[in-house]
């Protein structure tokens, strides 16, 4: 017996080593929509020395496939496609989030970074200046069944200035240890608690960390001799009974018309249709086509003039229910003059806030059909926003950066109304 007890003690500690490297694992997995109509489970794993690992899929052991190599500035990326009818996910004993038959309460935020470019600086390093972390907890713990982020993940762009005790420390650049910080780490509780839908920003073009960001997040597969395109083609993603169409608008110039791309994004748009099937249907994307920020005099300006220039008679979107978007960092919420689909604007999820009208109504956006706001609003401070199914439409809960309810709108017929406090 008492030879045993080495042996024992051997078997326990690599047990625990077992233990401590799949909850390693688990940490950086999540669940995600894709091109396709799909759904996959990513992972991240940081052990050069550990593979790929295996997803349970209602109790059976599936391996992943690696989806990116390890590279001096990444580690291993590895996905599985997670086939129809699955009842339960899980890594290493750890659950995964599953996706809803019919989402009741979907999440929305974007624009979470923190922001280090030069001499433009956020404190990163106080939760209040940059409250994503305490934002991502929030919304956990009140169960969303989807996360909608509309884009820009990666901010912190340059090193940290010498002596800036506020971002002292932190990474830089498109590299896995920044991802991990400005995004993935504060990110962690809500990417256990539910499925995104993953929106690409401005922030992640070509110039930026859109090579990161197609390797560890883009919806389709990566390619190694192509690390970086510049646009994706619009993609849908079945969420129950709803149709969500996902467009990259990361190059879509916003102060002046960008000839080679309103092209690009007319097809785009002309796609909405297609994709649809006919049937109504919500768009996201990451910059809006009509909204606003406070300009000279407090001036409402704003809108993107690549992608009005793209949105011709404004046909193109008869489909279209509502629009989603980030870019602006406040919250916005935007009824038209024509017939076009309202729009909410939540890019409110930590990076530096921006100063807003708060009445947008009048805002007039010139292009070849020219769109104004028949009526519309703002409101300013970090927070999240939360949709719920009711028997009518949806209703627009908006918190704060504590998860302390603030305002409330609702989405029904049309329109986009936010009473009065």
């Amino acid at each position: 017996m008492g030879h045993d007890r080495p042996m024992n003690r051997l078997l326990a500690l690599a047990f625990l080593a077992t233990l401590a490297s799949t909850a390693a694992q688990a940490a950086d997995s999540w669940v995600q929509y894709v091109a396709g109509g799909g759904v996959e489970v990513r992972a991240v794993v940081t052990d050069s020395a550990t593979p790929c690992p295996d997803v349970e899929v209602d109790g059976s052991a599936k391996p992943m496939v690696e989806r990116a190599s390890a590279t001096p500035g990444f580690p291993l990326v590895c996905s599985l496609a997670v086939p129809a009818g699955v009842r339960t996910l899980s890594i290493g004993g750890h659950p995964l989030p599953m996706p809803s038959a019919e989402p009741q309460r979907i999440m929305v935020f974007g624009d979470t970074g923190c922001r280090i470019k030069g001499k433009a600086t956020q404190a990163c390093n106080d939760p209040k200046a940059w409250p994503f972390a305490g934002i991502a907890k929030a919304a956990a713990a009140l169960k969303p069944d989807l996360v909608i982020h509309v884009g820009d993940y990666l901010y912190r762009e340059t090193p940290c200035p010498e002596g800036n005790a506020g971002c002292t420390g932190s990474p830089s650049g498109d590299n896995w240890p920044t991802w991990s910080a400005d995004f993935f780490a504060p990110a962690a509780p809500l990417l256990a608690a539910a499925p995104w839908i993953i929106v690409r920003g401005n922030h992640e073009d070509c110039e930026r960390s859109g090579a990161g960001w197609l390797r560890l997040l883009g919806p389709v597969a990566f390619d190694p001799a192509a690390p970086c395109t510049e646009h994706l083609a619009p993609w849908l993603a079945r969420i129950g009974s709803h149709a969500l169409v996902v467009m990259d608008d990361a190059d879509a110039s916003d102060t002046a018309v960008d000839a080679k791309r309103v092209p690009v994004y007319a097809q785009d748009f002309a796609t909405l249709k297609t994709l649809s099937g006919g049937g109504p249907v919500w768009v996201t994307m990451h910059r809006p086509i009509w909204a606003a920020i406070s300009g000279p005099l407090g001036l409402s300006v704003g809108g993107s003039a690549t992608l009005i220039a793209a949105s011709g008679d404004l046909t193109e979107f008869a489909p279209v229910s509502l629009l989603l978007s980030g870019h602006i960092h406040s919250f916005e919420a935007i009824n038209y003059d024509k017939k076009i689909p309202p729009q909410v604007v939540a890019g409110f999820g930590g990076d530096n806030l921006d100063v807003t009208p708060a009445n947008l109504h009048g805002t007039i956006f010139q292009g070849s059909s020219a769109v104004s706001v028949k009526d519309g609003l703002s409101i300013g401070g970090f927070g999240f926003l939360m949709m719920t199914r009711n028997g009518t439409g949806w209703d627009i809960q908006l918190y704060d950066a504590s998860g302390t309810p603030t305002h409330r709108c609702l989405f029904a017929n049309g329109r986009v109304d936010c009473p009065a406090k």
